[in-house]
Formats: C-alpha cells, sequence, structure tokens
C-alpha cells in the first residue's frame, strides 16, 4: 500500500497544480519515505529474529554501490551543513562479490545514523583494501564530529528500540533498529561493527568485510 500511496503521488506531481498542491505532495513524498523506511526495519528485524534473512551473493559492480552510498552522504550531509570527506582505495578490484543489496543497506544505516547525530563539523567515510590470497579484505570506517557516546550508553546502541540518551536526541528521528539491524547483517557476512567513542567530540564505526 505505501508503495502504491508514493507512487499515485509521484503521478500527481506530473499534474498542473497549485502552489499549496505542490507542498502538500512534497509533504506526502516525505512522510511516505520516512514510513517506507519504518516499515522495512520493522520488517527487516522481524526476518533476522525469525531466522529468515538470507544472504544473496552476486558479483557486483563497486564503483556503482559506492557511488550510491556518497551520493546520500552528500545530500544528507548538506542539509546540515556539514563538510563530507570521502577517501576510497582506488586498487579496490572493480567486480566483488557478496550481497550488494546488503552491504550497501549496512553503509548507509552508518552514514544515516553519524549524519543524525552529527549537528556541526564533519562525517569522512574511508575504505581501504588488502588482498590476502584471492580474497579482498575492506577496511570501512566513518567517522563524525558529533555528540558521542557514553560509556555506559555504549551497550543500548545495538539494541532494538533503543535510543541512546533519548531525552536529548528526542529531535531525531528513527526506529532505533537501524544499528541492530546492521550489526546482524554483519554477523551473517562474518564481520562485527566496532565502536570508538568520545562523548562531545564525536565517534568512529568500523568493520572489515570479506
Amino acid at each position: 500500500p505505501i508503495n502504491a500511496i508514493l507512487g499515485m503521488n509521484e503521478l500527481l506531481q506530473r499534474e498542473e497544480l497549485s502552489d499549496s498542491a505542490k507542498q502538500y505532495s512534497a509533504d506526502i513524498s516525505i512522510a511516505g519515505q520516512q514510513l517506507l523506511s519504518i516499515i522495512n526495519d520493522i520488517l527487516d528485524i522481524s526476518k533476522i529474529e525469525s531466522g529468515k534473512m538470507t544472504l544473496v551473493e552476486t558479483d557486483y559492480k563497486f564503483a556503482e554501490l559506492i557511488t550510491g552510498v556518497i551520493s546520500v552522504l552528500r545530500v544528507n550531509g548538506s542539509k546540515k551543513g556539514l563538510d563530507i570527506k570521502v577517501n576510497v582505495d582506488p586498487e579496490i578490484p572493480s567486480v566483488l562479490r557478496g550481497d550488494d543489496v546488503r552491504v550497501k543497506q549496512v553503509l548507509l544505516n552508518i552514514i544515516s545514523n553519524a549524519v543524525k547525530y552529527t549537528e556541526k563539523g564533519s562525517v569522512t567515510l574511508d575504505i581501504s583494501s588488502k588482498r590476502t590470497g584471492d580474497k579482498i579484505v575492506l577496511h570501512v570506517s566513518v567517522k563524525d564530529t558529533g555528540i558521542g557516546i557514553k560509556d555506559e550508553n555504549l551497550h543500548k546502541l545495538f539494541a532494538e528500540f533503543e535510543r541512546v540518551e533519548e531525552v536529548r536526541n528526542r529531535h531525531v528521528e528513527g526506529t532505533g533498529l537501524g544499528m541492530a539491524i546492521t550489526l546482524n547483517l554483519l554477523r551473517m557476512m562474518n564481520s562485527t561493527l566496532e565502536v570508538k567513542s568520545e562523548y562531545g567530540v564525536g565517534s568512529e564505526f568500523y568493520f572489515d568485510l570479506e
């Protein structure tokens, strides 16, 4: 139903509309995308908990995947006036094998989280690589100059429906499922998400992926 609503709204936007109707349609689009994101998070966590989440490995073009991720990072970051920095190892092969849909989801979840909790400064995406035999191991790091996380709150980061410092961050949108989903997806890919954070200074989230 939500896809039908968004589709019909997109058709409406192609019509001759008054200025107020155009604004209403734009509001529908924004709210609909937010709702779709919430629905997808709930469906994903349900699949994970029921053991129905599976990875579909295929050959994919790394440049296409990372270009899409970077474009989202830059658009979201520019809205808040953040300095977006991207460093990607040029030695990474053009074609990799894995579940590109889930790899992209993991990257977007971590990046979106960094942008959400950073009001000023920068968000930096670093992707380096090393070869081990016929395998490539990607080292992915996302650093921000955001609010940081207190040591006693780190355990909440990956708990379902938990938000770190709920009162302070009540204006931040989201279900509190994104990082729990990310951690579970990385576990399925034989990886794990590491965190280094200094309260009031910023955080770094990083992982290795074969």
